[in-house]
């Protein structure tokens, strides 16, 4: 399910909760409704919102720092993209054909990553392109120590780029447990429901109930989307590796 509709649901068990509680709250006794009682329930509920809290303090945390952590890796890709460059214009015209594969795997990694297709994780599959571009540095004959130097270095480097494109494929699979969700989910419908058992039936209050289970369904759905970076609604952006392109083959 995507983000939206798992939001979306969130949304309508948190408020349905709320107005479950307050039909609850008219068909009760009026003891059950005593200041005890409402004191022992708050308790209880305030127990589980402590719980909440944390769960969903943690887990946007951790959303937010995953999201961060792809987008610096894509930011160092596209930096080191640009200086191997460099390294193979400084070799010589040998590799004219090495640079001009590296621009299009630039090219097809840019458009594969933000196609159009955004639901399918098989968009951040790597290509052979960097496997053929392996070879081909690995085939240059170094005339010198220099070259010697500058082909080493590159297939160092282009060692690391296949490493970390990897890395942020591999990445692409996180996500929340759906069982975590589920509990989550089910905390936040009993504190909504200990919200409308006790609160009066009045425009403001459902209004307000209403406001606050569009923050929460919203906290889940920001949650959803940090961890679907190439995917979703909050993408990363685009332009450090459009602006790598623009420098590649000059």
């Amino acid at each position: 399910m995507s983000s939206i509709t798992i939001s979306l649901i969130v949304f309508a068990c948190v408020f349905g909760g709320a107005i479950f509680g307050m039909l609850v709250r008219a068909a009760l006794p009026e003891h059950h409704l005593s200041n005890a009682s409402e004191n022992i329930a708050k308790l209880g509920i305030g127990l589980v919102g402590t719980m909440a809290a944390l769960v969903l303090g943690l887990l946007l945390a951790s959303a937010k720092n995953s999201y961060d952590t792809q987008s610096n890796e894509l930011t160092e890709m596209c930096a080191k993209v640009i200086f191997l460059d460099r390294m193979l214009a400084h070799y010589g015209p040998e590799t004219k054909e090495a640079r001009e594969l590296l621009r299009e795997a630039v090219s097809g990694a840019l458009d594969q990553m933000w196609s159009e297709d955004r639901t399918s994780h098989s968009q951040m599959e790597p290509s052979t392109g960097s496997e053929v571009l392996y070879g081909r540095i690995l085939g240059l004959s170094p005339k010198d120590d220099a070259q010697r130097s500058i082909q080493a270095q590159a297939l160092s480097m282009l060692t690391g780029l296949g490493q970390t494109r990897w890395l942020m494929y591999t990445q692409g699979v996180m996500s929340v447990p759906m069982p975590l969700l589920v509990v989550l989910g089910f905390w936040l419908t009993i504190i909504f429901i200990s919200f409308g058992l006790f609160a009066p039936s009045n425009a403001t209050v459902i209004a307000s109930l209403f406001v606050s289970a569009l923050s929460v369904s919203g906290a889940i759905f920001l949650i959803l989307e940090f961890y679907a970076p190439y995917s979703g609604v909050l993408q990363i952006s685009s332009a450090p590796m459009r602006a790598a392109l623009a420098h590649l083959g000059q």
